[in-house]
Order: C-alpha cells, then structure tokens, then sequence
C-alpha cells in the first residue's frame, strides 16, 4: 500500500537532515518553526503530510481541518500531543520514530540517578553562592543499591543496562515485555506491589495513557522504602505532582529527578524549587544526535511508506503493515472486492452480522488482517462515503456491528492455491466466498460452496442472481438486461447444488431496477467494482 503524498508542512524546528531527505524523493516541503494553533488551522488543509516535536498540538479540530492530510509524523517518541483516535477515523496514519530518542533519554535519565545521589546541583549552586559546605552534602553510592524500572521497553533496558555497571540491582515491571524477556537484560521482573517496598530509586519509562496516569500518588510512596528517590524523564503525569510534593515534605520520598511536568512550562514551581529535587525543561531529546537520528529516522520512514518499502514506527495502522509489498495489492483489492460481493447478497442488515475470514496458503500467512481490513472497507465503502480504509476499517467495523473473525489454514500437496473465504451471517441469510488472485487480478471461485467452471474476474459490473437450474431463466434475464438496453459482456455460471446454481454477467451498465429480475430468480443482487 503506496501512498501519494505531494508535500509537507514541518511545523517546529527539527534537524536539517529530515527537509532534505524529503525533497530529494520529491517530496516539497514547507518548514515553519513557529506556528500559532490558529496559523495551523489555517494552512493544515493544503498539505499532505505533517511533522511534528512536542510543541504542536494535532487536536481533533487541527485534524477536521486537514482534508488532504495522509500522515502526521512524529520526529521524536510518544505522541500523547496527537488526538490519535480522531486521526484514525479520519484515516490518517500517525508515526513516531521510536529509536530516535533512546540514549538520549536513557543517559538523562542515568545522570538524574547519580545527581540525586551526590546531590551534584546542589553542590554546583553552593559553590556559586561562594560556600564550603562539604559536610552538608553527603551523597550515597549507587552500589549494592536498587533500582525499580517501571516500563521495560527501549529505554527501560537502556537504562538498566547502564546502571547496572555501577553495581545497582535492577528490577522492574511492564504489562507486555515478559519476565523472560526482561531476565535478559537483567532485570528481575516484579509485580508492582511487590517491587514498591524494595526500591533505593524508581524510574517510570511508560507513555501517558489512563493507566500510567498518577501511577506514583500518595498510596504508592506510603508503599516505598522511606526516602525513596524517583525519577521521571517519560511523561508528565505519571507522577502525581501533588502527591510526590507531600511525600517530599514528609521525608516519604528523599529526592525527585523530573525532566517533565503535567504542564509544561509548570506554572507552580514548588516542585522545581524544592531543595530535594533535581529538574530541567524537557531534555530528554535534546542532543545534537538525537535530534538528527529523530529527523532523519521520521523522514527516512515516511519515504519508505510512501514508496512502497516498509512501515516502522506506526501507531493507528498495523493492518497496512503487510500491504507494503507490491504483491499484496491485489489480495488487498480481492479483499475489498469480496466485501463488496458479500454485502450487495446480503442486503443491509440491522444488528450484529458475523463475518469470519480465512486465508489459506503460504503467502497469506500473515495477511489476514489485512485482508479483513480490506473486506470491512469493502462491505462499508457505499455507507461511510468512501472515508474508510485500511487504517480505520477495525474502527468503523465496530460502530457498524460486524464481528470479524481472523483464521488461517495451511496449503494442501493437493489443494496448493492461495485463497481467501469470507464467510457472512446474519439474522437474515448467510453467505460464503471463496477467491483467490490469478495473473495479479481477484476472482471468485464459488458461492456457497457451488464452484463456478471458470473464474470471474471481480472488476466492472456484475450482476449476480441465483436460480434453479432452468435455460428458460437465462433467458428471461437477458430479455429483461435486452428491455433495459443493456449489453451482456460475459456470463458464467456455477455446478449445481440442489438444483440451483449461481450465475454472474458482466454488463455494460448497472440495472435502474433489479424488480423485473425477481419472478424468473431466487436472490439477485448487483454492484459496481
């Protein structure tokens, strides 16, 4: 799945390295450094594409407003500053690049750990002052002493890696990197309850999600090691602001490393000038090679998306993911095809409709979601007024009821071809597909278990009627396509299955009126693919 992109607008300042990537695959582009909401809202709709840092707000009314817009790009990790949901439903695919930023972030987030432990600023502030004051700063050593990593992704690890080589026990916890996987970095992995009460320091590496948000709050530092230290160089919020305040007062926590705030800049700076805490503004990402990894990792990705290559670094579209090869296209489009074949025979239905999709053959292995994208956006393409694709399908194919069931089966020495089944049901009538792709074109293969003699190209007009096995019913249906003034192209027919059998014409021109059919068929139905 290549997208067309024609031009981007870069609405903050990112590394010279992500323009020029851009231009030379022919991309234009239009960098402003500094754009008011109102400025962005204004000029968001001529543009394709969209790169971003963390000073742009891509709110749900910023997405309403870019009616061309096919990807926004985030030159840096996370994208709590992008209303993904809204981007979704409008299509659009959202990126990060989530390498970029990760030794950056994993050595603040080490210098914060040793800062707290030698109370460094301190220390460079009272020299300043002009005092002496060794006895009023006494550190403690990192050796022997541990570390809980709340949030075991690529920083996480970075980060215990690092730390370990001081001699720190590492020990942590994440809802997706499993326990073996965690060992192989060392660290131990905990339960939170179970790893609250054993920590020196706590560093939160998580984005800024319902879960994470107020994950340390006055319940968990009542359930730490008196004078815990924390760390926070991820999201702002993760930490409860208010809470971690109390708990420094108290002497509950003994230090704060904080890199990010719930609001930014803060406007309550009791944090920041509390004498225990250690901050800066946002640095996480701010080096020299971080920034130019993020803006040439972001560019580079885009280029490769829209060309076909591959995909890394998407959040909203993992069905696109397996149709960037050139060879998957047109499994994409039997895909849509039969969704469109499967509704035009089932009718609209009201309610829940089951729709099960089966893949069979080596190449398709990994398709299926794709494929099942490709048949919601199909089934919804009349309703949704062509706004539903691959990116947004899942979403729509809930709001419209369709409960989709993704299976895959293995090729047979004596069933060798690659095909896809959709098969429909619901309260009304149940229906199944099979297809496949021939010479790089979709067919059908057979309705309801009936196998036509030869294949039926899924592309032009098709109309599509089941009747008893009679010629005289042939007839009576190009006399009424005859009446209409419309041109037979091809005509196929399936094996008779108790007496009756399905047959597709392709025809010039779809009918005004199917009800001149209905006394000479059972079930009729057309479309236009």
């Amino acid at each position: 799945m290549a997208l067309s992109v024609c031009n981007f607008l870069i609405s903050e300042r990112v590394d010279a390295s992500c323009k020029k990537i851009l231009e030379e695959n022919g991309i234009k582009v239009v960098q402003r450094e500094t754009m008011t909401k109102n400025e962005l809202l204004a000029e968001i709709k001529d543009y394709d594409g969209l790169i971003i840092r963390s000073g742009t707000k891509v709110t749900a009314d910023v997405i309403n407003a870019a009616k061309n817009l096919k990807i926004i790009g985030r030159a840096g990790t996370g994208i709590d500053n992008v209303d993904v949901e809204t981007s979704t439903r409008n299509g659009i695919i959202v990126m990060n690049t989530p390498n970029g930023n990760t030794i950056s972030a994993a050595e603040l987030t080490c210098a914060m750990i040793m800062c707290l432990a030698r109370q460094i600023p301190q220390g460079v502030a009272s020299m300043r002052a002009g005092n002496w004051e060794r006895k009023k700063f006494m550190g403690m050593e990192l050796y022997g002493k541990v570390l809980g990593i709340v949030g075991l992704g690529r920083i996480g690890k970075e980060v215990a890696i690092r730390m370990q080589s001081f001699g720190m026990k590492t020990i942590g916890y994440d809802p997706i990197i499993p326990a073996e996987v965690a060992a192989t970095f060392g660290v131990q992995f905990l339960a939170l309850e179970h790893l609250w009460p054993q920590c020196d320091f706590i560093t939160v590496h998580t984005p800024l999600i319902p879960s994470t948000k107020g994950l340390l709050n006055d319940e968990t530092f009542a359930k730490c090691k008196k004078g815990v230290k924390v760390i926070n160089c991820a999201r702002g919020g993760i930490i409860d602001e208010e809470a971690l305040l109390r708990a420094l007062e108290s002497g509950q926590c003994g230090g704060a490393g904080l890199d990010v705030f719930e609001e930014e800049p803060p406007k309550n700076l009791s944090l920041v000038k509390h004498p225990n805490v250690v901050s800066c503004p946002h640095l996480g990402a701010s080096t020299h090679e971080a920034q130019k990894r993020c803006g040439k990792d972001i560019a580079t990705q885009i280029v490769d998306m829209v060309t076909g290559k591959s995909l890394v670094g998407v959040i909203n579209a993992h069905a696109v993911s397996h149709a960037m090869a050139p060879e998957t296209k047109p499994w994409i489009q039997l895909g849509e095809a039969l969704g469109l074949v499967a509704k035009a025979c089932t009718g609209q239905e009201n309610g829940k409709i089951n729709v099960q999709v089966t893949t069979q053959g080596t190449f398709l292995k990994n398709a299926g979601n794709c494929v099942a994208s490709a048949v919601v956006v199909g089934w919804l393409k009349g309703d949704l007024e062509n706004r539903v694709n691959l990116i947004n399908a899942s979403l729509f194919a809930k709001e419209a009821g369709l409960d989709i069931t993704i299976k895959h089966s293995d090729s047979t020495p004596e069933f060798s071809t690659d095909k896809c089944a959709l098969e429909i049901s619901t309260s009304g009538a149940s229906h199944k597909f099979v297809g496949s792709v021939q010479a790089g074109v979709p067919v059908l293969l057979e309705i309801d278990g009936a196998v036509f003699g030869k294949v039926v190209p899924l592309k032009g007009n098709l109309l599509i009627y089941k009747s008893a096995q009679n010629p005289h019913n042939l007839a009576s249906v190009v006399g009424v396509l005859a009446s209409a003034g419309i041109l037979i192209e091809s005509f196929n027919v399936s094996a008779v299955l108790d007496g009756e059998q399905w047959n597709i014409m392709s025809i010039a021109a779809l009918l005004v009126d199917l009800n001149p059919l209905r006394p000479h068929v059972k079930e009729v139905s057309q479309l236009a693919i």
